[in-house]
C-alpha cells in the first residue's frame, strides 16, 4: 500500500477548504446556507446538526461503516489517498456520517438533519468540471418519529434544486450506493448536456444499525457536489476559477450573482506520444491524478488532459516501433494536453517545460522525446 509522504500530506491539508468560514468567505458557503435554510424551513421540527471534521479520517468511517465491500475498487490506492494503514484523506464528506450517527445513537434527539460540508480528496480527470479536491455536502435526515422513504427523498431533491438552481430542469436516474437503498443520481440540464450534481437515496438500514440505531430509525441520504452547484448557479465553465487569486475573478466568488467572464489567457496545446506497458492504467481519473502529481505546484496550469488513442505493438508500423524502441506487449498512447494558467500567459519555454514534466512522468520507453531542450 502506498502511503502519502509527510510532505504530500502537509500539502493536501494546507489547501484551503472553501466551505470553511474560518478560512475566509466564499460563495460556496452561501450555497450551503441556502440548502440548510430551505430544508430547515421544510422540516421545522427537525434539529439541524452542522458538523465539520478533520479531513484525515479512519478507513472504517470512510468505507466500512458506510457499507463498502472489503474488495471495493474505490479502496485501491489509485483512487484513495492513504495517510496511514488505517487512515485516509476522506474521499467524500459521507465519512463524517458514521461518527454523527454514533453520536445520535447516544443522544436524546429523535429527528435530525446532519449537514456535513468540506473538501474531499480523490483521483479524478482533468477537465472543466473535475478536480482532485472537490467540495461536497452530505445531508442526512434521520428520524424515529417519521418513516422516511422514496417520496420524501424526491421532495428533498426538489427543495434543494428549487433553492439553489431555481427554474433549472433536472432528472434522477437509478444509481447504486452502498449506503442507500433506492439510490438515485441527480442531473441538471446545461444547454444540451446533463450534468451530475449529486446522488443519494433512502439511508441503508444496515448503515444505521451499525451505528447503533435500531429498527425504529429511518433516514434520507443526499450528497450534492458544491463546486458543481456553484458553477451552475453562477454560470462558470472552469472549476479552477473557484480558487482563482485574480482579483477580477476572486471578487466574484463572494456572492451568487452571475459570473462576468474576464479575458482568458491563451491556451497552449501540446501532444504527447508515450510508450506504456501492457498493464498501464490510462483511465481519465488515474491519468488526471498522475498529471497533477507531475506538475506539483503548477497543477492548475493544466486545463484538460485527453487520451486520444492507444495503439498496440502489433498495429504500429515498423518505423514507429524502431523510433520508439517499443517492445512486444507495449502500447503507444497519444495524449492531448491543454495548458492555460489562470494568472498569466505561458511562454513557449514554460509550456515545453510543463509538457516535459508530464511526459517524463508518464512515458515508460527508453527513448525520451523532449521538446525545447538543447
Amino acid at each position: 500500500m502506498a502511503v502519502l509522504t509527510a510532505e504530500e500530506l502537509h500539502a493536501a491539508l494546507a489547501l484551503r477548504d472553501l466551505t470553511d468560514p474560518a478560512q475566509g468567505p466564499h460563495a460556496i458557503q452561501l450555497i450551503v446556507d441556502q440548502v440548510r435554510t430551505a430544508l430547515g424551513n421544510a422540516w421545522p421540527y427537525t434539529e439541524i446538526w452542522t458538523r465539520r471534521d478533520h479531513p484525515v479520517v479512519s478507513l472504517a468511517d470512510n468505507y466500512d461503516n458506510l457499507g463498502y465491500a472489503a474488495g471495493a475498487v474505490t479502496r485501491e490506492e489509485r483512487y484513495t489517498r492513504y495517510a496511514s494503514a488505517g487512515e485516509v484523506l476522506r474521499s467524500h464528506t459521507s465519512a463524517m456520517i458514521p461518527p454523527a450517527l454514533r453520536e445520535l445513537a447516544g443522544s436524546d434527539a429523535s429527528d435530525v438533519l446532519m449537514v456535513c460540508a468540506g473538501i474531499c480528496y480523490r483521483r479524478d480527470s482533468v477537465d472543466w468540471q473535475h478536480t482532485g479536491t472537490p467540495h461536497q455536502l452530505d445531508l442526512w435526515r434521520i428520524s424515529r418519529n417519521v418513516t422516511l422513504g422514496e417520496r420524501d427523498f424526491e421532495d428533498m431533491i426538489d427543495r434543494l434544486v428549487a433553492a439553489v438552481l431555481p427554474g433549472q430542469t433536472y432528472r434522477t436516474v437509478p444509481a447504486v450506493h452502498p449506503y442507500t437503498i433506492h439510490g438515485r443520481q441527480i442531473d441538471v440540464l446545461l444547454d444540451d448536456q446533463w450534468i451530475e450534481i449529486g446522488e443519494g437515496g433512502v439511508a441503508a438500514p444496515a448503515v444505521l444499525r451499525k451505528a447503533g440505531l435500531d429498527e425504529s430509525w429511518t433516514g434520507l441520504a443526499m450528497g450534492p457536489g458544491l463546486d458543481r452547484l456553484l458553477m451552475l448557479r453562477k454560470g462558470i465553465r472552469d472549476i479552477r476559477l473557484l480558487r482563482s487569486t485574480d482579483p477580477r475573478v476572486a471578487g466574484q466568488m463572494l456572492d451568487l450573482s452571475p459570473y462576468k467572464p474576464v479575458s482568458p489567457m491563451p491556451a497552449v496545446r501540446r501532444d504527447l506520444s508515450i510508450v506504456v506497458g501492457p498493464d498501464a492504467d490510462l483511465s481519465d481519473e488515474v491519468l488526471g491524478d498522475r498529471v497533477r502529481q507531475a506538475l506539483g505546484a503548477d497543477a492548475d496550469a493544466a486545463e484538460s488532459v485527453e487520451l486520444l488513442s492507444e495503439t498496440p505493438y502489433d498495429a504500429l508500423p515498423d518505423a514507429a516501433r524502431t523510433r520508439l524502441q517499443l517492445q512486444p506487449g507495449q502500447r503507444n498512447a497519444l495524449i492531448k494536453l491543454i495548458l492555460r494558467p489562470l494568472d498569466h500567459t505561458l511562454t513557449d519555454a514554460e509550456a515545453n517545460h510543463l509538457r516535459n514534466q508530464i511526459y517524463k512522468a508518464l512515458h515508460e520507453g527508453p527513448v525520451l522525446e523532449l521538446i525545447g531542450v538543447n
